[in-house]
Order: C-alpha cells, then structure tokens, then sequence
C-alpha cells in the first residue's frame, strides 16, 4: 500500500510540476489570443470605434464586407497568395535530404540554411528592399548576364509587386520547414530505405516510394500551418509596399490592420477578421480530408 502512495504522489507531483512549466505560456496565451479572440466575435456586430459611441448593428459589418471592393481584392490577393505553399513544401523536403547526411560540414549548411527563420522579417523585408531597388544588386545581376534590358521596379510595379513578396516569403521560410522535415527524415526506419535499395531501387525511387509517404505527417503539419501563414501574411507586405501600387499586394491582415488601427473601425475589423478566420477554416478542413493517413502508422 505505501508503495502504491507513493507512486501515486510522484505522479500528482510530476502533473503539477507541468502545470507550473506551462502556467507562463498558458496565461500569455490566455491573455494575448484566447481573450483577443473571444472578446472580437461580438465586436463584430457592433460599431465600435473607441472614438465614437457603440452600439449593435447586426450583419452590417459583414454586408459591408462583401460589398467593399478592397477587402474583395485582399482576399484574392491573399488567396494567390497560397501558390508559394505548395513550392515551399517541395523545396524545404528535398534541402532537408540533402543535410540528412553524415559529412563533414553538414552542421554548417543546416544553420546557414535556418539563419533567415530566426532573423527578423523587418530587416529581412528592408534588406530585400534594398536589393529589389530600381538601382539594387538584383536588377545589376540581371541586367550584367542579360536577362532583361532595363531596369525593374520589383516591388512598385503591380505586374511583379506581389510576386517579389512571394519570393521573400519562400526564401525567409525554407530554413523553417527544413528542420521540421529533417526531424521527420531521422525518424524514418532505416531497414526499409535499405531493404529498398538492396531490391535495385534508385534514389529517386526510395524518395518517391518511401521516404515522402512516411514523411506524410510532417507533410500536412506543414502545409497546414504554411497555407495558414499564406493567407494571414502581413510583415513584409506592410514593410515593403504597405498594399501598394494600388491594391497590388493588399492582403488580408493588412487591410484588417488599416481598417482597425488607422482608421479606428474596430467593429468592422473584427468581422473582416472572422471572415477570414472562416475562410483559413475551411481550407484547414480541406487540408485534414486529404491527410487522413500517413507516416508509418495511420492517424
């Protein structure tokens, strides 16, 4: 009986040892995105603007969303936004097979690989400002191996703004899903990779027949958290072009920035806010259905 007592205080006292571990980032957690979020929804049927009085106006806020041609234009750039998921995904797989390697310096290219993860976007965005100049290096490079013939505002032409901030976001965000996959990688049974190799299977053929499907979870976590930050992007696209030329590169969160914080429409935030909570819901749905199964064990 004493032995079973104690067992049992060890394990009470391991559970309340987590707790207090977590306790800091729960309250955080509470107090910047549990109450944010559960104080905007009725926020959103509501005028309020903190300048002004506020008072209940039901769908209003959300009849005035689909008819505003801004916000239309945020959600479509927002959504062609996603085009960079499926390439992020491809690219960071096949770097992290290539560090999945035991040769010298192979600890060298991986944190090379991540220093971009860890560096701020802001000084990310204003380095790659600086180089997408009218008068940056890249514009230099092209022109001196003769790509193109003159020089290119990258970031103030609406033909090539958006596509720019794309590039960024890939380029800031391979080091990210590297690791990720890197960790799946080294998890995946050794046995079957050189089972596989030992019945003639070529390189390519152990990647495409063993390595990706047992890399299947990480694959949807991936995605899943990537079309996520595909359409909720916001940093670069505020630091370099602001939405601009025009309604080029608006996207969601910032024009549910502008609206909220330049203009003081907090109630009409909030709602373009739960609009596109409801549209990143359904593609996360959509992302669940097709990842059912995976790895070396099913979900």
């Amino acid at each position: 009986m004493g032995k079973k007592r104690t067992i049992g205080f060890s394990r009470f006292s391991e559970v309340q040892t987590a707790w207090l571990f977590m306790a800091p980032g729960l309250i955080l957690l509470a107090l910047f995105t549990f109450w944010p979020i559960i104080f905007s929804l009725p926020l959103a049927f509501t005028n309020y603007s903190v300048i002004g009085e506020t008072s209940f106006v039901g769908l209003e806020n959300f009849k005035r969303a689909f008819a505003d041609v801004d916000f239309i234009a945020s959600i479509k750039n927002s959504l062609f936004y996603m085009i960079v998921v499926p390439f992020i995904q491809i690219i960071s797989i096949f770097m992290a097979i290539l560090v999945n390697r035991n040769i010298a310096g192979i600890k060298f290219f991986r944190t090379a690989y991540y220093i971009p993860v860890v560096t701020s976007m802001v000084a990310v965005a204003i380095i790659w400002g600086w180089l997408m100049s009218s008068n940056g290096v890249l514009n230099y490079l092209l022109m001196a191996t003769g790509l193109i013939s003159e020089k290119v505002n990258w970031l103030s032409d609406k033909d090539t703004a958006l596509w720019a901030l794309m590039f960024i976001t890939l380029w800031k965000g391979l080091g990210y899903y590297m690791m990720i996959y890197l960790a799946g990688l080294q998890a995946v049974p050794t046995d079957c990779i050189e089972a596989a190799k030992i019945d003639g299977a070529s390189n390519f053929q152990v990647i495409r027949k063993i390595t990706i499907p047992l890399l299947k979870p990480y694959i949807f976590f991936c995605t899943l958290i990537s079309l996520m930050g595909a359409i909720r992007v916001f940093d670069e696209v505020f630091v370099l072009t602001s939405g601009g030329p025009g309604n080029a590169t608006l996207t969601s969160s910032v024009y549910i920035y502008q609206q909220g914080f330049e203009k003081f429409e907090f109630g009409f935030s909030s709602a373009l806010g739960l609009i596109v909570s409801c549209i990143i819901m359904v593609f996360s749905i959509f992302v669940f259905v097709f990842n059912k199964k995976g790895g070396v064990n099913p979900y």
